[in-house]
């Protein structure tokens, strides 16, 4: 070779490796650890943990009636556990790996018992050990809520083979579709931190569980008033700061993002308590601890699919939307339609789940204070493609958990016996009592 030529080779290769070198640099820094995101993440999957135990187990407990305290109680832990270890074995891989030719409606096996979540893998700028385990509150949360809405009458064993089937065929799936790189995420639907996949799940599951149980003995003639109204605004406010890290913490990282999701998720819970407190206090002339922690849940609820999309306009529009259309769909819908929603998940989590969901459609835009719409898309077509969203998880959920119930009613049995339910669940199912007053 000619000293031309092998100037000009030498040459060649030097301007390639120079062109490389910010490809380089950039993989390189994709790929790097960051200390201040997975230290917030740390932080944000305690206090999604800490939502459920103990935030919504209190908040549930102080609910039902004194005899069927604990039942509610062990359902949530219980179901914690469960979670804990499906997720592990399966559920996190079918949620969040690459499923092939199904890929727009599941993930895989690839990730089964945790399979390369290793110490160095890395999900971002944190560990996917961290981003593992943060799911995995979410995907405990989920089924924890529908609790609520057979409280007092299913059977304990019922309870948890239907959690476990859900989980597996309706959540997993449904947060793939979303957030594991499904259908919902690939044509552009916003759920920031689970309006989608947590809330609407949720309610729609609890709305069909409650009309597939039937309704209490006694219902609605009997009065059944919470027994504990403390235990309920402690838990409220449990879930209240906790759910910074549901929102907030759904940004996977510590940045300017996550800032504003605090800010209007604190806005609209404030909005939508306030929005329920008034309107009951103008129906029944007097405002009621209950209503206004309620009240609060509904605009949680409904920030949550909007928090990473929406500034201060739109979560005061959203918490006050919430506030109205969740404390109607939790007295006037419930008693027009004559089901039994003991803890009103439907009207507090699915009606504010979709209210939050349409709503992420208009103030995401820019001009509202919002994100502002991806390239080429207008108010129009967002709030189109959150309607499709909304409707396939309504749709799709409601189908299956009526199967999976349908199929345990004819198996276990769904309900414990009149007995059961007049003696209360504590001691008929657990042996146990919430207060002892003897001792």
């Amino acid at each position: 070779m000619s000293r031309n030529k092998r100037w000009l080779l030498a040459s060649a290769l030097a301007t390639a490796a120079a062109l490389a070198l910010p490809a380089i640099a950039l993989a390189e820094e994709v790929a790097k650890l960051d200390s201040g995101d997975t230290a917030w993440m740390l932080t944000s999957t305690a206090l999604v943990l800490f939502m459920t135990i103990p935030g919504l187990s209190l908040f549930y407990a102080g609910m039902v009636r004194a005899k069927n305290v604990l039942s509610v109680l062990m359902q949530c832990f219980a179901i914690t556990a469960l979670m804990t270890v499906l997720w592990t074995i399966y559920a996190y891989s079918l949620a969040f790996s690459d499923g092939g030719a199904v890929n727009a409606f599941t993930g895989g096996l690839s990730k089964v018992f945790l399979i390369g979540v290793t110490v160095d893998a890395l999900s971002g700028t944190i560990p996917e050990t961290v981003f593992m385990v943060f799911q995995m509150t979410f995907a405990i949360i989920t089924p924890a809520l529908i609790v609520g809405a057979f409280a007092e009458r299913m059977k304990f064993s019922a309870m948890m083979l239907f959690m476990g089937a859900w989980v597996t065929v309706v959540y997993a799936p449904v947060a793939h579709w979303a957030w594991g790189g499904g259908w919902m995420g690939d044509i552009g639907v916003l759920d920031f931190a689970g309006g989608t996949v947590v809330h609407i799940n949720a309610g729609i599951a609890g709305l069909v569980a409650a009309i597939v149980l039937g309704k209490r003995k006694g219902y609605p003639g009997t009065a059944m008033p919470p027994h504990s109204l403390p235990l309920t605004v402690v838990g409220a406010s449990m879930l209240w700061v906790g759910w910074f890290g549901f929102n907030a913490g759904s940004e996977l990282a510590a940045d300017g993002t996550a800032g504003m999701a605090m800010v209007v998720t604190q806005v609209a819970t404030a909005t939508a308590a306030l929005a329920w407190m008034f309107m009951e206090w103008g129906r029944h002339g007097k405002p009621t601890a209950l209503g206004i922690v309620t009240g609060a849940v509904g605009g949680l609820v409904a920030i949550t699919p909007a928090s990473g999309f929406v500034g201060p306009i739109g979560a005061l529009v959203i918490g006050a939307s919430a506030g109205v259309l969740c404390f109607l769909a939790s007295t006037t819908l419930k008693r027009k339609m004559g089901y039994d929603d003991s803890l009103d998940v439907f009207g507090v989590h699915a009606i504010g789940g979709i209210v939050g969901a349409l709503l992420t459609g208009v103030f995401v835009s820019a001009n509202l204070g919002g994100a502002g719409f991806s390239e080429g898309i207008t108010m129009a077509a967002q709030v189109g493609i959150q309607v499709l969203g909304v409707t396939a998880t309504i749709v799709y959920c409601g189908v299956v958990t009526f199967v999976i119930l349908k199929v345990l009613d004819a198996v276990v049995g769904l309900r414990v016996d009149e007995e059961q339910e007049t003696i209360g669940l504590d001691i008929s199912l657990h042996d146990e009592r919430g207060y002892d007053l003897r001792s």
